[in-house]
């Protein structure tokens, strides 16, 4: 890591990645090294749309990220099921990970994961962009304080958006091999994890979930309540 910026590779090209690609490039403390891709076309045309450093390597791999010295930490935004094999990877490869939500299919796959990071040294950071927001913080103090806001009874928390047929039929959220979480992982961690916040991550005692969830052609959950 140079003195003054953290240089990020990024595995993948999803297209969450061009937002939080911005966001580091934006940013005093970080920089974009390289990105790798399956492609290594697909690659190339992101770091130019995107307008990534020319000084940015671009690889036709992910493995090919991992082994440039002159990336500290990766972001990875790719498909659920693929994050605990290559954030486990990155943190044998002395690389901090910035995994995107959800973060693993399972609770096993995510103590793999910190353990991985524990073991090698390095830093994880799961990429909830709200949770990291200094406006979160301020609510947090404001929320904490009895005078002010008076006693936490109550949390209610919905997070939704329109999926078209298309969406329901060929996007990875809804795909049982790439995300099967469907809509509990993908807009679900949202808000589960905003009532978690607000009590101070205090687990609950029972969670309740409504009946006749719906579920696309491939069985994977669009629409839940809890």
């Amino acid at each position: 890591m140079t003195e003054s910026q953290l240089r990020f590779g990024i595995l993948g090209c999803a297209n969450i990645a061009r937002k939080v690609s911005r966001a580091m490039l934006l940013s005093p403390n970080t920089t974009i090294s390289a990105i790798g891709s399956r492609s290594l076309e697909k690659a190339a045309a992101f770091a130019s749309e995107n307008h990534f450093p020319e000084s940015a390597k671009v690889y036709g791999s992910y493995d090919a990220v991992l082994d440039d010295p002159d990336v500290d930490a990766v972001y990875v935004p790719l498909p659920t099921s693929l994050h605990v094999r290559w954030a486990v990877l990155a943190a044998e490869k002395k690389k901090h990970v910035l995994l995107e939500k959800p973060v693993a299919l399972n609770v096993g796959e995510l103590d793999t994961i910190l353990a991985a990071c524990e073991s090698s040294g390095v830093q994880f950071m799961d990429a909830t962009m709200w949770m990291h927001h200094p406006r979160t913080a301020k609510m947090k103090e404001v929320l904490c304080d009895e005078q002010r806001f008076g006693q936490l009874k109550s949390v209610q928390s919905t997070f939704s958006y329109i999926g078209e047929g298309d969406f329901l039929k060929n996007d990875i959220r809804v795909n049982p091999d790439l995300d099967a979480l469907g809509a509990l992982g993908d807009t679900g961690w949202y808000s589960i994890r905003a009532i978690l916040w607000a009590h101070d991550y205090e687990l609950p005692n029972t969670v309740t979930a409504f009946r006749d969830p719906e579920y696309n052609e491939s069985g994977v959950m669009h629409v839940v309540h809890l």
